[in-house]
């Protein structure tokens, strides 16, 4: 290794900003990126399956949803990147998404469901001490 060049180490903290993720966000990060990008895939290549599966559905709803998910796919990855602005596109997409179910007929149990990830991903913001996730979000 060149002496001019700086150890690994000293790099990755001084990318990071010296913040740390708790476990607990770190999964839960991961999961919004593979589940939303699980119902996106879904929505797009099975849109007649779940059309099928969904006689009364609207036919925009599916690209919507599809759409919606790779959006929120961006926002946790903007997350993972200590962005605030990932938390509340997520917080606009719930609220997009919970408005459709409602307007196609899911019953408001079912609605309010969908928000209970979002319910989550503000708790495993709030936990973790120092490793606190919202504190470190810019």
């Amino acid at each position: 290794m060149d002496e001019s060049e700086p150890p690994r180490e000293q790099e990755e903290v001084e990318m990071n900003d010296g913040k740390e993720r708790h476990g607990c966000l770190t999964a839960w990060l991961a999961l919004m990126i593979a589940a939303n990008s699980i119902v996106a895939g879904v929505y797009l290549v099975g849109s007649a399956h779940v059309a099928l599966s969904l006689p009364g559905e609207p036919k925009w709803v599916g690209p919507l949803l599809a759409f919606v998910g790779m959006l929120n796919v961006i926002f946790a990855i903007a997350m993972f990147q200590w962005k605030r602005w990932g938390f509340f596109g997520c917080v606009a997409t719930s609220v997009l998404a919970f408005v459709v179910n409602l307007g196609t007929g899911l019953g408001i149990g079912h609605s309010l469901l969908g928000l209970a990830g979002l319910a989550v991903l503000f708790g495993v913001l709030q936990i973790g001490g120092e490793k606190k996730g919202w504190t470190q979000l810019e």
